[in-house]
């Protein structure tokens, strides 16, 4: 089985996903380090020199990659990638997939982008100020796609062992 945790950035993706595959004895990969790896750039050089577009296409074509492979993981993707080349669609399609949407508030968001914005190319330029804004505009955008998600975890006000535990119990029902 794959798990792919989706949702808007910062909302924990990756940290709860490398704990849970670790818990689980599975390995864990994270859609934007893959693409540095392979593309041999950061994801912000790659906005930088080659455009969103390149980016996005790069995106759909590694996502495939990874699905095709005949292995049991836990995928963080990007905010984006559900949203874009028919991704979700793609994830929602593959029986051997189960989509997380790691529902987060624009509150705690705006919380823990604050200090990372130079690592989040969509976020870099804009003010402390302009956050909630932008954030709360994107969500609605991308709210479509994410909502279509095989289960929708809300994570405001819980600690990553509260979200294993959920994880747990959607995943290993009949585990005490």
């Amino acid at each position: 089985m794959k798990i792919v945790l989706l949702g808007y950035m910062a909302s924990g993706k990756s940290t709860i996903g490398r704990l849970y595959a670790k818990k689980m004895g599975i390995s864990f990969i994270d859609l934007d380090d893959y693409i540095e790896e392979k593309e041999q750039k950061s994801i912000s050089e790659i906005f930088e020199t080659k455009g969103e577009i390149y980016f996005r296409k790069q995106e759909h074509f590694y996502l495939k990659e990874l699905l095709a492979l005949d292995a049991s993981f836990i995928l963080a993707l990007g905010g984006g990638t559900p949203c874009y080349a028919g991704n979700m669609e793609l994830l929602l399609a593959d029986t051997n997939v189960k989509t997380v949407y790691m529902q987060t508030s624009i509150t705690a968001i705006v919380e823990r982008l604050k200090n990372e914005r130079n690592k989040r190319p969509l976020v870099a330029r804009l003010s402390e100020e302009e956050l909630p804004e932008y954030i709360a505009k994107h969500l609605f955008e991308r709210s479509y796609f994410y909502n279509k998600a095989t289960i929708k975890l809300k994570i405001d006000n819980k600690n990553e062992e509260e979200i294993l535990t959920e994880l747990e119990e959607y995943f290993n029902p009949n585990k005490q």
